[in-house]
C-alpha cells in the first residue's frame, strides 16, 4: 500500500503535468479540455485534502 508521501508525490507530479498540458492547448476542444479540467479539479481536491498548499503549484486561474 502506498504511503501518504507517495500519494502526494504522484499527485503533485500528475497535477503539474496536467496543468502544463492545459496551458499549452491552443485549440480547446470542449470535450477534451473539459475532461482535463475535471481531472484537474479531482487532483486539486485530493491534494488539498492531504494538506498540500497549492498556492505555488496552481497555474490555472479559475
Amino acid at each position: 500500500m502506498p504511503s501518504a508521501a507517495d500519494i502526494i508525490r504522484d499527485s503533485i507530479t500528475e497535477f503539474s503535468r496536467l496543468q502544463n498540458w492545459m496551458l499549452s492547448v491552443k485549440d480547446k476542444d470542449p470535450a477534451t479540455y473539459h475532461s482535463m479540467y475535471d481531472r484537474y479539479i479531482e487532483l486539486k481536491v485530493t491534494l488539498t485534502s492531504l494538506g498540500v498548499n497549492l498556492t505555488e503549484l496552481d497555474k490555472i486561474k479559475d
